[in-house]
């Protein structure tokens, strides 16, 4: 307002001295005042006659003009009748009379001792919290209170409506802003002051003939003097410092007077720009502008409702003239301007996008009101001046604005949302919008104002064609067709609301719609009861599934993008997609598939209106489409569940996110497993519907054959889904039990839980008797035993917080591997068990009557325990015992565990990584007596005592041969010809050979001397190369040689072996070399030597470096330097883990090392494997891989480590370490791990295929020689058959 002064002193030339411009500022502020207070009196009605209307506006002034329409709608006879000077007096008590700053005062007063807050919240509960000074408190109470009813103007009847009085009568103060908001509007669409006055009638948008739908936002506007104070130590005791506080008032002035005196700030805020008052059209102007057009002989022989039916049909024309001018608005201030604004006002790539929701299908609205309009004006002008009839232009036109006006005001609801976040984001939209509204053409309304213009036009359409209708005789030919067309149009309305139903996905303000709501009442009424039930219960099923798309797509909008899109992550990033697979799965087909189904079921409910036939073919056909998609979401969910609950446990990021979309609007305060759950119940659901459907379907109807074929679709996807759930159940019981299992420091066992494949076969509870103690045969412990199908664990069960763990001891029981375990006795006896303190005894006591309880019941208080004893081999080998608390518990666990067995062997023979083939099992014996196996010459094939080693070879005609070196010499023959075997070399304690194949070269060490024969001296490839000299090179210095082996190093192939030097291993270098000439064969040069000052016991060539085990662990030698490192590197790290882990390297023996990745490598000790990095350090927080057995010889086959004891070989998986295969046996031994054949490294991933690891066992079972003291030797190679 004052604003509004300063810019009016500025245009008078009058008021341009200083002094008269502040005395003209306070009195604009005295009258600012009094009007805001006039304005809120109850007491004000209109009916100020002209006199005193004049007499107020000289009392005012020509300055004065711009407060005229305030002092218009708002007149006192006090304030008009009273002096200039007394002015003052009449407005303060005018204020103090006003009901509403009355009720201020009273809602600002402070509570007597005897008024509770609550009990007086309780006193006027619908009072308690409206606030005046907000708008959308006020807004929610006019909607609410004012009084609708049918209203005539221009002699149209507009049902749901309310006049002006009505609207002054319930609020008077603030009304202009509501309306500016669009909160209502006049039914002529007019845009003038409110007045009091019955002759404006008003409707709210939301109102409908038989509908009323809530709006999707109210108003927004604070009234800063009716807020309360900002200031915490304001009362209305003692003034406050704020200057502009309510309160604050002048001393000895009345609450009332401060709230006069403190009004120099705006007096409303409201984010709609300020509205031009225009003057609107009545239905008196129509009249005239027919009657003017009219020839006065003709105007007086009309009846006089003749009259008034063309006045109105005049009327109508006019509307829509009026109606296509904001259409054309809408296109040339708009749509246009948007697309042609260079800089672009929205991003190109967005732009036609926006026009498409926000403007929808306005042009083609345009296009059918355009030709109804045409065909009006025809019409006109050959039956002017008197039109017989616009019924069947109205008839013809329903069919079109059923289609378009139905896709525009189902979008509405979303354009204006759309247009709101532009408003809000895009700064260059809100000012394009500003200056569009001050387009003449806009007349001052906004872009709302024209987006909503259809839908008002729609709602005004039947009551004008009625008020046609009634002005008709009975007997005129246009009744039938008006009572047509209005039914018509009512029907497009109500489709047109059933579509915006639709779009907003029951949503809103139409969640609490039902079927009911869009039919007219006259198909109701003609409706039988059963098809009235049957259409309810179809609505049901469709706005069901609307709320269940709307469900599917809040997982992608809630959840999925925001995870996927976060910076930082919060779920990891190395494991969000599989997060994201395992949490939602497949919930994206079912989102397809169901928006397909809902778009054919809105479909049939628009094309059939308000009956649905059917939708049962709808639905019989989305079942088989969808039927694959629920067949993989539903068996997921248990793992869904387990994931969403973990992630939260572990998690706090993802704990917060998942409490923070719960608060989101669309969530509805569900969490974020009732989304992921939403398909299992809903298939329930249609079931439960169709049902319900086909109990109301008549018995001549279709749906009577084809529901039962639906629901037996809908119960056989619930017998196929159902093995699925139960085995993601068991697989989620798997992952629980796998973080519950704990174990002790450094003694942590990979039971690999986590396997896909893995199952649990059976639980429960027993007892077990520790094996030391004191008194230990009494102090019985209760265990938990799981029989996995790959492991027998038994441990404690622990409680602590509500929260279950089960502690494994290794040193009582380690888990079991069912490989390596073997029932004993499930029939011993049972056995008893003390339950009481009392009647346990030790070990020789007798019990003494004369000492008993006199409680007999606690000296006799004895159960029975039934033994269930398994044998283990292995490191950790031996008997264990648990006792059961009854025969049938015993027996249920020999079943399962016979199971358990039985099953693993199926399993190992069908995925096992090697096939254990025999080369030989009828050449080598070896006796018991000797260890190293001589026996008497006499039998040379059958005497060959034990085999040591084996070198595979391929000649240069290409023959596979078989080398294999025994205590008693080496043999020569074809690989799987047993029969072609022959000793070749008549050594004694042959431990190691190899075939040198570049040169040529047999390399034996013998009584541990190193020996080079060549290989045409002992395989001649043909006669004529066969050499005479059978004589080797001695390469040793001396008879102390433990083992060599061959590499390259520098591009160089060079031979390397250990001599032993007192408590120090020397090894020598050499070099092979080819002679001079052809005939001459190849010899050595020494290359090197080196010395370490320990115990070695074994090398290998790793790429370029030399890997050496030794007492100290594992040496290692880059090319040609002479300096060493040791690794593992565990003195760097701290802590009671790594001590015990730096201890338990140092007593344990070395045997390999091998690579893992390009990152890591395994070190392989003879009872665990570690992991390290390139730097030798560490690795995977430390853990160790536990054998199961005590190694002798590590082997390497990709992606194999293979582990030899006497008893078995131990596979595992290089990458986990996890056991994948246990090949029994009987003295098993490696005799060749691939190491130095055909000079390639046997530990580079992917180079592998050509290597060959050979073993020999103890062969029982064989039909070779059977003679007292001899052992037949089985020779094998392991055969790979499974690649990972």
């Amino acid at each position: 307002m004052l604003g509004v002064s300063y810019l009016h002193y500025r245009n008078q030339p009058r008021l341009r001295h200083l002094e008269v411009y502040r005395r003209r500022q306070r009195q604009l502020k005295d009258d600012f005042v009094l009007c805001l207070a006039l304005q809120v009196e109850a007491s004000l009605r209109s009916d100020t006659s002209e006199h005193e209307i004049s007499s107020s506006q000289s009392e005012v002034g020509p300055d004065d003009a711009f407060l005229q329409p305030l002092l218009v709608s708002s007149r006192s006879e006090a304030y008009l009748d009273s002096e200039p000077s007394q002015r003052s007096q009449v407005k303060h008590r005018s204020l103090l009379d006003s009901p509403i700053v009355q009720m201020i005062e009273e809602i600002k007063r402070p509570l007597a001792e005897d008024e509770s807050p609550a009990r007086l919240a309780y006193e006027d509960e619908e009072d308690s919290y409206f606030f005046p000074a907000f708008l959308s408190h006020i807004s929610v109470r006019l909607q609410s209170d004012v009084p609708r009813d049918t209203h005539l103007k221009g002699s149209i009847p507009y049902p749901e409506t309310f006049t002006g009085k009505d609207l002054v009568d319930t609020i008077q103060a603030y009304l202009s802003h509501l309306q500016l908001q669009l909160f209502f509007c006049e039914v002529e669409w007019g845009s003038h002051q409110i007045e009091d006055d019955i002759s404006d009638v008003y409707m709210f948008l939301g109102d409908q003939d038989d509908v009323r739908v809530e709006p999707q936002g109210l108003p927004s506007g604070v009234m800063p003097m009716l807020t309360g104070c900002y200031s915490t130590c304001c009362n209305d005791e003692l003034p406050c410092y704020a200057y502009s506080c309510p309160k604050r008032k002048p001393v000895g002035a009345s609450p009332t007077q401060a709230l006069a005196s403190n009004t120099d700030r705006p007096a409303v805020r409201h984010s709609t720009s300020q509205i031009v008052p225009s003057r609107s059209i009545s239905s008196a102007d129509y009249q005239a502008d027919w009657a003017d057009n009219v020839p006065l002989d003709l105007l007086q022989a009309l009846p006089a409702a003749e009259i008034n039916r063309q006045s109105i049909i005049h009327k109508i024309i006019t509307q829509n003239q009026q109606y296509i001018q904001d259409l054309n608005t809408v296109e040339s201030l708009f749509i246009v301007p948007l697309r042609q604004a260079d800089p672009p006002i929205i991003r190109p790539s967005e732009l036609e996008i926006f026009i498409k929701t926000v403007f929808s299908t306005i042009l083609d609205v345009r296009a059918c009101t355009k030709r109804v309009l045409d065909a009006l004006v025809a019409r006109q002008r050959e039956q002017a001046p008197v039109i017989n009839a616009i019924g069947d232009i109205f008839l013809e036109a329903a069919t079109q604005f059923r289609v378009t006006y139905s896709h525009y005001l189902g979008h509405l609801p979303a354009a204006e949302k759309r247009v709101q976040e532009e408003m809000d984001s895009n700064v260059m939209f809100r000012v394009f919008v500003q200056q569009a509204t001050r387009h003449p053409d806009a007349r001052r309304l906004e872009l709302k104002h024209f987006l909503s213009r259809p839908s008002i036009h729609l709602q005004k359409s039947p009551a004008v064609l009625e008020a046609v209708y009634k002005a008709c005789p009975k007997d005129h030919p246009d009744v039938e067709f008006l009572k047509e067309a209005v039914l018509a149009i009512r029907q497009v309305q109500n489709t047109a609301l059933l579509c915006s139903f639709q779009f907003a996905m029951g949503k809103g303000s139409f969640a609490a719609l039902d079927w009911t709501s869009f039919v007219a009442e006259e198909v109701l009424s003609n409706m039988p009861r059963r098809e009235m039930k049957r259409q309810n219960i179809i609505f049901e099923l469709i706005k069901g599934e609307m709320e269940y798309v709307k469900d599917l797509e809040s997982i992608e909008i809630m959840y999925v993008l925001p995870l996927r899109e976060a910076m930082p992550p919060i779920v990891p990033s190395e494991r969000l997609a599989q997060f994201c697979s395992e949490v939602f799965h497949n919930y994206a087909e079912l989102l397809d598939a169901h928006r397909d189904m809902l778009r054919k079921l809105h479909h049939f409910q628009r094309e059939g209106h308000p009956i649905v036939h059917s939708i049962t073919a709808t639905l019989y056909d989305a079942i088989l489409n969808f039927r694959d998609a629920y067949v993989k979401y539903i068996p997921n969910y248990p793992i869904a569940e387990y994931r969403i609950d973990d992630e939260m446990a572990k998690n706090p990021a993802f704990k917060a996110f998942v409490e923070q979309c719960t608060r989101h609007p669309d969530a509805n305060r569900l969490d974020m497993k009732h989304f992921v759950n939403r398909p299992i119940p809903r298939l329930l659901r249609y079931e439960l519907l169709l049902k319900s459907i086909l109990d109301e379907t008549p018995d001549n109807h279709d749906d009577k054959t084809t529901i039962p074929l639906v629901l037996e679709a809908i119960k056989a996807l619930g017998w196929d889904t159902e093995r699925g759930v139960f085995a993601a159940k068991q697989k989620v019981e798997i992952w629980r039990y796998h973080s519950q299992i704990v174990f002790k420091d450094g003694e942590a066992v990979d039971l690999d839980l986590l396997n896909t494949h893995r199952a649990l076969l059976h639980t429960g509870k027993a007892l077990r008797q520790p094996e030391t103690g004191f008194d230990a045969w009494n102090n019985w412990i209760e265990v938990f035993v799981l029989l996995f199908d790959n492991y027998m664990v038994i441990a404690r069960p622990k409680e602590k917080d509500g929260e279950t763990t089960y502690l494994v001891d290794k040193r009582a029981s380690n888990p079991l591997p069912l490989d390596l375990i073997t029932p004993v006795n499930f029939t011993e006896p049972p056995r008893q068990r003390a339950t009481n303190l009392r009647n346990r005894l030790r070990p020789g006591e007798r019990h003494d009557p004369s000492t008993s309880s006199p409680d007999p019941e606690a000296d006799t208080r004895v159960s029975l325990v039934y033994p269930c004893t398994v044998h283990r081999d292995g490191r950790f080998g031996g008997i264990y015992t648990m006792f059961t608390e009854s025969a049938q518990a015993r027996t249920e666990w020999k079943q399962k565990l016979d199971e358990a067995i039985g099953l693993r062997r199926v399993v190992q023979d069908s995925v096992k990584a090697f096939e254990v083939e025999t080369l030989n099992a009828e050449t080598f014996a070896a006796t018991t007596a000797d260890p190293y196996g001589y026996s008497s010459p006499t039998r040379d094939h059958v005497h060959t005592g034990e085999v040591t080693c084996s070198a595979p070879f391929v000649t240069p005609t290409g023959r596979n041969l078989l080398a294999i070196g025994c205590a008693e010499g080496v043999w020569i023959g074809f690989r799987h010809d047993p029969t072609s075997m022959r000793r070749v070399l008549h050594l004694k304690l042959v431990t190691q050979c190899m075939m040198l194949e570049e040169f040529g070269l047999f390399l034996v060490l013998a009584d541990k001397s190193l020996f080079a024969y060549d290989r045409e001296a002992i395989v001649p490839s043909s006669f004529r190369h066969a050499r005479t000299s059978r004589a080797p090179q001695k390469l040793s210095r001396n008879r102390d040689v433990h083992f060599f082996s061959v590499g390259k190093l520098e591009q160089r192939t060079v031979l390397i072996y250990m001599e032993k030097k007192g408590a120090s291993s020397v090894f020598r270098v050499l070099e092979p070399i080819f002679g001079r000439v052809a005939s001459e064969p190849p010899t050595f040069r020494e290359y090197w030597d080196f010395t370490i000052p320990v115990e070695t016991y074994g090398m290998a060539f790793v790429n370029t470096r030399v890997v050496i085990c030794s007492a100290k662990g594992f040496e290692i030698m880059v090319a040609a330097s002479p300096k060493l490192s040791n690794i593992p590197v565990i003195t760097a790290r701290e802590g009671p883990q790594f001590e015990r882990l730096a201890k338990r390297c140092e007593t344990c023996r070395p045997l390999g090392m091998f690579h893992v990745n390009e990152e890591e490598f395994l070190l392989c000790y003879n009872e665990f494997g570690l992991y390290v990095d390139r730097h030798g350090e560490p690795s995977r927080s430390a853990q160790v891989i536990e054998w199961e057995g005590t190694a002798v010889h590590a082997a390497w086959h990709f992606p194999y480590v293979l582990l030899f004891n006497a008893l078995f070989i131990e596979i595992r998986h290089i990458e986990t370490g996890h056991l994948a295969q246990i090949i029994p046996g009987n003295d098993i031994r490696c005799i060749c791990d691939g190491r130095g054949s055909r000079l390639r490294s046997p530990t580079t991933p992917g180079d592998s295929q050509e290597l060959r690891v050979q073993g020999v066992m103890n062969a029982p079972n064989a039909s070779a020689i059977r003679t007292m003291g001899n052992v037949a030797q089985n020779v094998f190679e392991l055969f790979p058959i499974v690649s990972t």
